[in-house]
């Protein structure tokens, strides 16, 4: 029946049923039953007139933060208790047997969680539903520069006019409001990149890819840059810091791989980032005690850039280094069956592999930096106008040279520069960005926003605002609700593939409180260990349904 479940929605060439998708169902129903249940008992509690006071406080999502002492959790795979339970945390194997009885009481300490759980089940139908079948239609892309700029530049206009916001944070070392590469400035960079990678997908402006490898590479800048900042300030090294990071980077996107049966290397930038940032966070916290010593820091970052020299400039090294890990950095383009199963990751990875290093170093200097420009501010006025007036000529300079000689390349000479000079529009952007108090201390709050959403947006585009049809296939096609219509479908599909994607940031965070606590590497493993072993149950249980003969 589950078998007969996938097939009778899939109506595309998308493959045969797999184990993976049947072990979502398995797991989604009961859950989806569970919350159901769960609603009804909630809301005969509520309507009785009777109702007596409850020690079980029901957390809505998007609410106030809860300690994460007070969670415990109890099975991995969306069950956790509310904060103010009193009685005792009973086993794993307790409390799935309470799960799959439908113990009242049970249901209603975890009816938020379980909602969640079931809503995001719910929202990777709706992505099988978009990508996999014909229920829904599908359109050709189609590139109009002239409304490309329109919708960007416009966008723009209505971010300066209804977010512009003044920010008055106060700098973690000297205290005061210099906010030199402050946090709302790169969510504001995050996001207006974002929105150019994104609609340079939907309309396939191939006009802009070399604009669009610099994006990304600017977005590998900030993983070295932001995770570089968080361990040297806070020296947090720990499980639950490493268990939420992955997390972040790899939840959605682990279970869009099983449900739409495609390979982890499609979602390209989640391994590039998780790989940087498993580097960052090896980079630092071996000897972590020495970090402070500046010789011991230099030794780190040179060690980082020979380590890269190795595996990506040395010929041979890097199949030899990464060919263990093919089964899930492997990936076949089904319009490019030839390329080894490793090409795109070696093209990917090799793109970028040296600015999370230059992040690092950024985020090395920012504090000595940022008091520079702390005494800058207080020198005398005409000092001042000079610096900054030769920063800025410079800045300009440097930046229309990289364009004129670099840039308009074409894609295969820039692609060969790109490693070694991603770092210079980079820079210069941070330079124009920063170069007076008043125009750093200001920032687009749309864009911010935006900017917070960019892993899932880049996941969700795939299979919600764009389509592939098959596993593994590139989103060749538009998403079409309104045929013949390209506008009011753009603007329909946008609406709902933006909502959709905020709430899956939201559900995403949502579980991540249940699941990895933050104080507790005993409990975090048992939850590893058990959701580990539900899935390999499950999985087995669903290979042997699919052996079974119609």
């Amino acid at each position: 029946m589950l078998r007969a479940g996938f097939q009778g929605l899939k109506m595309v060439d998308s493959g045969s049923v797999t184990p993976g998708q049947v072990s979502f169902l398995l797991g989604v129903i009961p859950i989806f039953v569970a919350w159901i249940y769960s609603e009804y008992l909630e809301y005969k509690k509520s309507s009785s007139p009777y109702k007596v006071h409850s020690d079980v406080n029901l957390v809505e999502l998007g609410g106030e933060a809860i300690k994460e002492d007070d969670r415990a959790v109890l099975i991995e795979g969306g069950l956790a208790r509310s904060a103010s339970s009193k009685f005792y945390s009973s086993s794993i194997k307790a409390n799935l047997i309470r799960f799959l009885t439908l113990e009242d009481s049970f249901l209603l300490e975890n009816r938020v969680t379980l909602r969640a759980m079931s809503e995001l089940g719910a929202i990777l139908f709706y992505f099988y539903i978009c990508d996999r079948t014909t229920i829904l239609g599908e359109s050709s892309k189609n590139y109009n520069r002239d409304l490309f700029i329109f919708l960007y530049l416009l966008l723009i206009i209505v971010a300066a006019m209804t977010s512009l916001k003044k920010h008055t944070d106060r700098s973690a070392f000297s205290g005061k409001s210099i906010l030199y590469l402050n946090r709302h400035q790169t969510e504001e960079w995050k996001g207006w990149m974002q929105v150019l990678f994104l609609i340079y997908h939907y309309f396939a402006a191939t006009e802009i890819y070399n604009a669009i490898r610099v994006f990304i590479a600017a977005y590998v800048w900030m993983t070295g840059f932001g995770n570089f900042s968080y361990y040297y300030i806070r020296k947090d090294f720990s499980l639950a810091r490493f268990a939420q990071m992955m997390w972040r980077l790899n939840f959605f996107v682990a279970l869009c791989c099983v449900v739409l049966n495609n390979d982890y290397m499609l979602y390209y930038i989640c391994p590039m980032h998780t790989l940087f940032t498993l580097m960052v966070y090896g980079a630092l916290g071996i000897f972590s005690k020495y970090n402070e010593i500046r010789s011991v820091m230099a030794v780190k970052i040179l060690a980082c850039f020979l380590v890269v020299i190795l595996v990506w400039e040395v010929p041979g090294v890097f199949d030899i280094i990464w060919s263990p890990f093919a089964f899930f950095l492997g990936y076949t383009d089904p319009a490019k069956p030839d390329l080894p199963r490793l090409h795109e990751w070696h093209f990917r990875s090799g793109l970028d592999r040296y600015i999370w290093i230059i992040g690092m170093i950024y985020a090395y200097y920012h504090p000595t930096v940022e008091k520079w420009m702390e005494r800058l501010e207080e020198s005398e006025t005409k000092r001042r106008l000079s610096i900054k007036g030769g920063i800025v000529a410079v800045s300009v300079f440097v930046g229309y040279m990289w364009f004129e000689y670099i840039y308009k390349l074409d894609k295969v000479s820039y692609n060969k520069l790109h490693p070694y000079t991603s770092w210079i529009p980079i820079t210069v952007y941070i330079c124009l960005r920063n170069f007076t108090q008043q125009f750093r201390s200001f920032s687009m709050t749309l864009f911010a926003w935006l900017g917070k959403i960019t892993l899932e947006t880049y996941i969700s585009q795939f299979h919600i605002w764009l389509r592939s049809n098959v596993p593994d296939g590139q989103p060749k096609w538009l998403l079409s609700l309104i045929p013949e219509y390209p506008m009011l479908n753009f603007m329909l599909t946008t609406a709902i593939y933006v909502l959709i994607s905020h709430r899956l940031f939201e559900l995403t965070n949502t579980l991540k409180t249940v699941f990895i606590p933050t104080k507790d590497n005993q409990k975090l493993l048992h939850n590893f260990i058990a959701g580990t072993t539900l899935f390999v149950a499950v999985y087995c249980f669903s290979l042997i349904l699919l052996m079974i003969p119609r």
